[in-house]
């Protein structure tokens, strides 16, 4: 596509843009809403609508090819998905629920549910591609050292056991029975044949009209089935088998996709020279004119603070902005005042700090009272909608209306640069000035009044030693004489540190629930579907690792836990988050800590190398593996000499040391959450997601997908749809085992001949216990005691407004009650 295609994106994005921040930033704060489902509407359209503009800035983002247009996207795109992340935050509080299913608003927006999937932004690794290439090369040489050198030249052989030797006579010797039984049973049948046609003999007339009627009635057959399946491509239900797969268009798509990401790095590289050289000609050309001017319009400053006030003005410190305070639009009156105020007594800034806190207690109070007049729902703070009107300003101030005709190749544009880095140049020369004019304004208080300037310099000190005072403390490093390279090698030798399986979220396979809605209209709570929880996996983990700045504004999640039967996928979505966002696994599951690093010196060593190295190679996440074990109620006799519980202390107060700036997520995952204690289970992980197994259209999605990725053939023979429906129950993890039990290289060489049939799978599958519906309802009913599960019931009963009496009353509301 041209670049006319994606500067169109770009700008229907920010008209939707400029619409969604009139809503959100009227000119008039919003009454409260006091209905909670209208509420969660508006909140809803929000979501549905801003997840539309990332969807297309995404697309504009990785295709322009001019860098100083992507500068200003990449702005927007980082606020939208922080106001998206925001946005899902506050449906959880108001919802009380993780899912969330919007049928009537894609109805009312004329969208599909593939519209809603939120697409995981492709420069989240294209611009860490460097670093993780140095990262794999560090893995291979780690890896090729713990190998053996001295391998043996010819493979070991291994001794047969008397079972095993006996198992293999007994299986040829029932092949050689069979096949005699075989031979024997073929001669029957051919002496069966022949007395038949002594017997009873046909004329030649006969045999033809038989055939004649077999004949036809196979080409008729043949013919209806080539109709059928040509109805079906014309409605597009199917893709045609002549077209090669892909196509030359998508093809032809791709390899103009590529050559626009190399036209990228060329123009980001003549963008970097071009800057370079801008800066050293501002420098060289302006710099002088530019302190020449300042001098003069400080020096003009002290001339006018003396005939206002009588007296010079003190200069302002560099942390109050220095100069740049000069050039605010004030009067040097209001100026000295202001640097006056600064320099008052400690009595004054208390009594102060004391007015203004009774003057915020009457505030609280005020706005207390006001509630109290008006309740209902409001929307939360947000810290990215700044950001967007920043950048829509940016957008429409300086390239809505921008003209390009000369500019066809899209390259940067050298005016933009200077407008830009002269700023820049601005504060480094402010900055010398500075310190020149502080000398000469020293040397005029000397020659006018020597008094006030000792006690200018007293005051400047002391507020530099209180400065200096209010640093902070430093955590302790176990390990500050070893390098990076070092703590990397031990972590991969121990396991602790591991490489995360090639697979992408979006081969999390999974349909969208189409029945949400309509179950939560009658009262009926619907289990999630796997598109619900891969969009889940994406918005808490993907998205927040993936960008720095999205993580330190973004509502904080630090630990999550993944629930479900075993066979769901929950160790596959641990390893798509790696591979999408370029992230570190470490792996800290008990049964892979065991044994290792013993004491508890060891363990804080551990656990400190594990962080140190989590947060100087960020993004990093540390994987939990059966979480359950780390909080037990009671440890098994099995498993006590192993000590799952080693890192329930420890564990909690790193969790808490971890800052908004460490992009690191703990990722805890269980199929028995039963054994563990509910409470500091749920204090752990602040977010909760219950995995289900796969309803009817994921089970149909995913049979698809594995019969064609084992080299099957999908096409009118094999009822997809019985298959489905009989293997309800049944996991990913059993549709994968059975799959590949049937797909043999054999079995896939006589698809040609023989296609495949549902009856194929069902006796492998029958062979496998499934999940039953007790499990999942236990897993339910868990979920349910939970925080969030709580709430949510109390919500569905019509008690959410009793549930903030016991948390004012305390146990003062139950001895009022007794009484």
């Amino acid at each position: 596509m041209s670049h006319s295609t994606y500067n169109t994106l770009w700008s229907e994005a920010h008209e939707e843009l400029s619409c969604l921040l009139a809503q959100e930033l009227p000119e008039e704060p919003r009454r409260p809403e006091r209905d909670r489902v209208v509420f969660f509407q508006r909140l809803a359209t929000l979501y549905v609508r801003y997840v539309q503009i990332f969807r297309h800035l995404e697309e504009a983002y990785d295709q322009s090819v001019h860098p100083q247009k992507r500068q200003v996207i990449r702005q927007v795109l980082e606020g939208v998905i922080g106001r998206i992340l925001e946005l899902k935050n506050e449906m959880v509080e108001k919802e009380f629920s993780e899912y969330h299913y919007m049928d009537d608003i894609i109805q009312d927006l004329k969208l599909t549910p593939e519209d809603l999937e939120i697409p995981i932004p492709r420069y989240f690794i294209r611009e860490r591609n460097k670093v993780l290439e140095e990262r794999e090369k560090m893995f291979a040489t780690v890896l090729n050292q713990m190998d053996p050198l001295d391998k043996p030249e010819h493979p070991v052989v291994r001794m047969l056991t008397l079972e095993r030797s006996v198992k293999i006579i007994q299986v040829s010797e029932r092949a050689r029975q069979g096949r005699l039984r075989a031979k024997f049973m073929r001669e029957i049948y051919k002496d069966s044949q022949r007395k038949a046609q002594e017997n009873g003999a046909i004329t030649p007339d006969q045999a033809a009209l038989t055939i004649q009627k077999v004949w036809r009635g196979f080409v008729q057959r043949m013919k209806t089935k080539k109709l059928r399946e040509e109805e079906i491509i014309f409605l597009g239900m199917a893709m045609d088998p002549k077209l090669p797969n892909p196509s030359p268009l998508k093809l032809a798509t791709q390899n103009n996709e590529g050559n626009r990401r190399l036209r990228q790095e060329e123009h980001k590289d003549d963008y970097q020279k071009s800057i370079s050289s801008v800066i050293y000609q501002l420098r060289e050309v302006e710099g002088p004119e530019m302190k020449e001017t300042m001098k003069d319009q400080i020096r003009q400053w002290f001339i006018e603070c003396r005939d206002a006030t009588g007296s010079f003005p003190d200069y302002p410190e560099e942390e109050d902005g220095g100069s740049a305070l000069i050039f605010a639009e004030k009067t040097p009156q209001q100026l000295a005042e202001e640097l006056a105020s600064k320099e008052e007594d400690d009595g004054n800034k208390r009594q102060k700090g004391k007015e203004e806190t009774k003057d915020k207690e009457k505030r609280n109070k005020g706005r207390v009272e006001e509630e109290e007049e008006e309740p209902g729902l409001r929307m939360l703070p947000s810290a990215f909608l700044k950001d967007l009107e920043k950048g829509h300003k940016t957008f429409s101030e300086v390239w809505q209306n921008r003209k390009e005709s000369k500019n066809f190749s899209q390259r940067h544009e050298a005016e933009l640069i200077k407008e830009e880095k002269r700023k820049e140049i601005e504060v480094e020369i402010r900055k010398q000035v500075d310190e020149l004019m502080r000398q000469e304004l020293a040397n005029w208080k000397l020659a006018v009044d020597k008094e006030k300037s000792g006690k200018s310099k007293g005051a400047a000190k002391k507020k530099k030693a209180a400065k200096n005072g209010k640093r902070k403390k430093k955590d302790k490093d176990l390990t500050p004489d070893r390098t990076l390279e070092s703590l990397f090698e031990e972590l991969v030798e121990q396991e602790l540190l591991k490489k995360a399986d090639n697979v992408k979220l979006k081969d999390y396979r999974g349909d969208y629930s189409y029945l949400g809605t309509t179950l939560r209209q009658s009262d009926i709570e619907p289990m999630p579907s796997l598109s619900d929880v891969r969009q889940v996996v994406a918005l808490y983990a993907v998205l927040p690792l993936g960008s720095q700045a999205v993580h330190e504004k973004a509502p904080p999640v630090k630990a999550m836990l993944l629930v479900g039967p075993s066979g769901v996928g929950k160790k596959m979505l641990v390893h798509a988050i790696c591979q999408e966002t370029g992230a570190n696994l470490f792996d800290l599951s008990p049964l892979n800590v065991a044994g290792k690093y013993s004491g508890k010196s060891g363990l804080q060593m551990m656990l400190h190398m594990v962080f140190k190295v989590a947060r100087l190679m960020q993004p990093s996440v540390i994987w939990i593996g059966d979480a359950e074990k780390m909080f037990y109620k009671k440890v098994p006799k099995d498993e006590k000499e192993l000590d799952p519980k080693r890192l329930k202390k420890d564990l909690p107060k790193i969790l808490k040391a971890i800052r908004g700036e460490d992009c690191v997520l703990i990722v805890g995952t269980s199929n028995d959450p039963h054994s563990a204690e509910l409470k500091s289970f749920c204090k752990f992980y602040s977010k909760i997601i219950l995995i289900p197994r796969p309803d009817y259209a994921s089970r149909y999605v995913i049979w698809k997908e594995l019969i064609r990725k084992n080299g099957g053939e999908v096409n009118s023979d094999l009822d997809l749809s019985s298959l489905a429906k009989i293997s309800d129950g049944y996991t990913q993890g059993h549709m994968v085992q059975v799959v590949r039990s049937v797909l043999t290289e054999r079995r896939i060489q006589q698809l040609p001949k023989r296609p495949l049939k549902a009856s194929e799978f069902v006796s492998p599958l029958a062979r496998i216990d499934p999940v039953f519906q007790e499990e999942e309802e236990a897993l339910k009913n868990w979920y349910a005691k939970t925080p969030l599960g709580k709430k949510r019931v109390k919500a569905s009963s019509g008690k959410e407004g009793d549930e903030e009496t016991p948390e004012k009353g305390g146990k003062g509301g139950k001895k009022k009650g007794k009484k």
